[in-house]
C-alpha cells in the first residue's frame, strides 16, 4: 500500500494550486464587486443564506453534531492511525499539511477577526448545537481547513488510474468533504464562505504537506519501528481525551473513534514488541 501511495503523490503536479488560487480570487473578486471587503458587509450579504442553511441541517441536530466532531484533528485523524502501518507515507503528509494548516487558520483568524453568528446575530433566530462559538474567529472556518487538509491527503494517496473511477473518486471526496464541512454551519458557528473559503485553504493546506513530504524526509523516522513507542503515547493520549468527551458529550462518533483507535494500538504494540 505505500508502494502505491508514493507513486501515487510522485504524479501530483504543482498546476494543482491554480484551481485553489483561482477560487480565492474570485471569491475576494465577488466581495470586492458587492462591496463585503469589510466585516459588516461579509456578514450581512450571507445572512439570508446562513439562516437557511442554519434552519435545513439544524433539523438533524444530533447527526450534525455527531458529524461536525470530525472536523477536529484528534478525532478525525484518530480513523486514520491503522495507516502508520500499512501506509505511514500518508502521515508524513499529514504531518506537514497539519502544520501548514495550523498557520493558515490561526495566522488567518488573527488577520480577519470576523464575529462568529453567535455574536451578530440574534440567538433564538437561528439554531445553535453544542456550545455556543463566540469571538471573532469566525473566518476562515478552522473546521473546514482540517477536513480538508486530510481529504485532500487521502484523495492523492488513493487516486485510481482509469479515469472513470478517478471522477468518482473526486466528486466522492469532495462531496463528503463539503458534507462534513457545512455542519459548521448547521450548528451555527460558522458563515457559508467561512466553510467554503476553509475548506479552499485546506485544500491548499493538503497539497503543501504532500509537496513538503515529497521534497523532504523531515517526518521519514514515521515508517521506523524504533519510534512506535511515540505513536503508541499518542494513541494513549487520544484514548484518554475521547474518554473524556465519551463522558461529557456522549457522542456516537467518539465511540468510533476509540474503535478506530484500538486496533492500530494493538498492531503498533505488537510490531514494536516483535522487533
Amino acid at each position: 500500500m505505500n508502494v502505491n501511495v508514493i507513486d501515487n503523490y510522485s504524479k501530483v503536479k504543482p498546476s494543482l494550486f491554480s484551481l485553489p488560487i483561482s477560487l480565492l480570487i474570485a471569491i475576494v473578486l465577488f466581495l470586492f464587486n458587492r462591496d463585503s471587503l469589510h466585516t459588516d458587509k461579509y456578514v450581512q450579504i450571507q445572512k439570508d443564506s446562513f439562516l437557511f442553511i442554519n434552519y435545513h441541517l439544524g433539523q438533524f441536530s444530533d447527526i450534525i453534531y455527531n458529524i461536525t466532531q470530525l472536523g477536529d484533528a484528534s478525532i478525525i485523524l484518530s480513523f486514520l492511525s491503522i495507516f502508520i502501518l500499512y501506509a505511514p507515507k500518508i502521515w508524513e503528509s499529514l504531518i506537514s499539511a497539519s502544520l501548514a494548516s495550523l498557520i493558515f487558520s490561526v495566522g488567518l483568524k488573527n488577520i480577519f477577526r470576523v464575529p462568529r453568528p453567535a455574536v451578530v446575530f440574534d440567538n433564538n433566530c437561528f439554531v445553535i448545537i453544542g456550545k455556543k462559538a463566540v469571538g471573532h474567529a469566525s473566518l476562515p472556518s478552522g473546521h473546514s481547513i482540517t477536513v480538508f487538509t486530510t481529504f485532500t491527503v487521502l484523495l492523492f494517496a488513493f487516486m485510481p488510474e482509469k479515469l472513470p473511477s478517478k471522477i468518482l473518486w473526486v466528486l466522492f471526496t469532495i462531496i463528503t468533504g463539503f458534507t462534513i464541512a457545512f455542519t459548521r454551519v448547521g450548528v451555527g458557528a460558522h458563515y457559508p464562505l467561512d466553510v467554503i473559503i476553509g475548506s479552499i485553504i485546506g485544500y491548499i493546506s493538503g497539497l503543501a504537506g504532500i509537496f513538503i513530504s515529497r521534497k523532504y524526509k523531515i517526518w521519514s523516522w514515521v515508517n521506523h519501528k524504533k519510534y512506535y513507542p511515540i505513536f503508541i503515547f499518542l494513541i494513549l493520549a487520544c484514548c484518554v481525551s475521547l474518554i473524556n468527551q465519551i463522558i461529557c458529550k456522549n457522542l456516537i462518533i467518539f465511540y468510533l473513534a476509540l474503535i478506530g483507535l484500538i486496533v492500530p494500538f494493538y498492531k503498533i504494540v505488537y510490531a514494536f514488541i516483535k522487533k
